[in-house]
């Protein structure tokens, strides 16, 4: 059985067509994961939909009933546009909203991430009974339900610490939810607490399992996702570029987040850690730096020439006071940077739209240029781009593409009005981000006139709320976790 989707505006961010066509009263068919047509939608069209595929087509928006007439094709009052794609994210952190604010990062990671990941470690059956579910698996489901409602169909986890050993649950989470994840598999050896410390060969070890494990999904990837530069040495680091480079496969990592940390590095190790990256034949095409805030010229040089991609994170980068990166001189050396929201404990939602919004207005702001990263950039920072760093059969609208999409409802009082030649617009400086109405990935409908249909979010939400709350009577009587860079 085919789809059909029907929207007052269409906003496919083509190469083919070109990134900033505008349709009105635009149209998608699919069938099972794939796209097979997009355009603008007229009668003749409709009749010829009827004939060549009669009693065929379910009509998302028309409570997916079977279309029988041209009746039946309503068009939605709103926009759709490709599903949004996070390169960088953690699932981990969805029951750490609001916790140890007002904080640096070192600080909060000591005082939020780490704890919780002993917790969860050191109470996994107390909290599956009291749950009912593993807790590591409510607490990726969360992170499905947090993605989906904000319009994000694709991402890359950061899947890290104690979380490496899980990487079984945050799949079966991906594959309940429907969206497309690649997992990167975390690893350290150093500057890290002693119980999750690895050798080369156990990170390998886990990589290899993994793919023998999870090699034939469609929807889930496996990378390697070593944890920082400064808690991976040299051996370790090589080891998983070599993998990547075996595997053809992408090869993630945090880099320079936080300025003390960083001054602490360069002092141990005498650079900075893009050179020591570029030291070890650790950077280059496929692999993919989250953060990068603190640069040198230096560092800009090396990444343009190993063309090596960057991930920006806005929200949580402002909220932990750690700051920027220089993206505008990034852009224009010719270096790949994307959007994204970092994980909710820290950028305490996933609302990628205004991740979208912050990058622009800070640069506008900064360099005091109002013309810097228009809407039509920053919106393609989030779809098409991303899915080309990725290498993501998704973020545009076209034939042969993934069934990747999210209708926006512009009937909400903050986008009205919204016409063709400012709905674009509209989304990225008005939007509050709950408008994503109806959400479909890899051809399935997984958000349905708002209602989740995947996942129980009701249920999710619960046991997320309980085990947040168990989380905090823990943290009151434990000291915190130390190690993670300087603490200034």
């Amino acid at each position: 059985m085919k789809k059909f989707i029907r929207s007052k505006f269409l906003i496919p961010i083509s190469d083919k067509i070109g990134r900033a066509t505008r349709i009105k009263d635009g149209y998608v068919l699919f069938e099972g994961e794939k796209i097979l047509e997009v355009g603008a939608f007229n009668e003749e069209l409709g009749r010829n939909l009827l004939e060549r595929y009669p009693n065929h087509i379910e009509v998302v928006g028309n409570n997916n009933k079977t279309a029988r007439s041209l009746d039946d094709f309503i068009r939605l009052e709103g926009v759709l546009l490709p599903g949004f794609i996070k390169a960088h994210g953690h699932d981990h952190e969805s029951p750490l909203i609001g916790i140890v604010k007002d904080a640096p990062l070192t600080e909060w990671l000591d005082g939020a991430v780490n704890i919780f990941g002993k917790f969860m470690q050191e109470n996994q059956k107390q909290l599956a009974d009291t749950l009912g579910i593993r807790p590591h698996l409510a607490t990726y489901l969360k992170a499905r339900v947090d993605d989906i409602y904000y319009g994000i169909t694709s991402s890359m986890v950061h899947h890290c610490n104690y979380n490496k050993y899980y990487v079984g649950d945050i799949v079966e989470a991906n594959e309940i939810a429907g969206t497309n994840m690649i997992v990167a598999v975390g690893s350290q050896d150093r500057h890290y607490y002693d119980a999750i410390l690895d050798s080369p060969q156990d990170a390998v070890k886990r990589l290899d399992e993994n793919v023998e494990r999870f090699g034939k999904l469609t929807r889930t990837r496996v990378v390697p996702g070593p944890d920082q530069f400064f808690s991976n040495g040299p051996d370790l680091l090589k080891a998983l570029k070599g993998w990547a480079d075996k595997n053809s496969s992408l090869i993630h990592i945090h880099s320079s987040e936080e300025f003390n940390t960083t001054e602490w590095f360069k002092k141990e190790y005498g650079m900075t850690p893009v050179e020591y990256g570029m030291k070890l034949g650790f950077l280059g095409p496929n692999t993919v730096l989250a953060h990068q805030v603190q640069c040198t010229k230096r560092d800009l040089e090396i990444l343009k020439d190993t063309q090596t991609k960057i991930v920006h994170n806005p929200l949580a980068n402002t909220i932990l006071g750690s700051g920027i990166p220089p993206v505008i001189e990034m852009l224009e050396s010719g270096i790949d940077v994307v959007i994204s929201t970092d994980g909710s404990g820290s950028a305490d939602s996933q609302n990628i739209l205004a991740a979208a919004r912050l990058a622009s207005q800070y640069q506008k702001a900064f360099h005091q240029n109002a013309r810097l990263m228009p809407a039509q950039k920053i919106m393609e920072m989030i779809t098409i781009e991303p899915a080309k760093l990725l290498g993501i059969n998704a973020g545009s609208l076209e034939c042969g593409k993934d069934a990747d999409m999210v209708f926006m409802d512009t009937t909400r009082p903050n986008l009205t009005p919204s016409k063709i030649n400012n709905v674009l617009e509209n989304l990225i400086w008005a939007s509050d981000g709950s408008e994503a109405r109806y959400v479909i990935a890899g051809g399935k409908v997984v958000k349905d006139n708002y209602q989740f249909t995947t996942l129980d979010m009701s249920k999710v939400n619960e046991q997320v709320q309980q085990l947040s709350e168990m989380f905090e009577d823990y943290r009151e009587e434990q000291l915190k976790l130390k190690g993670t860079g300087a603490h200034c």
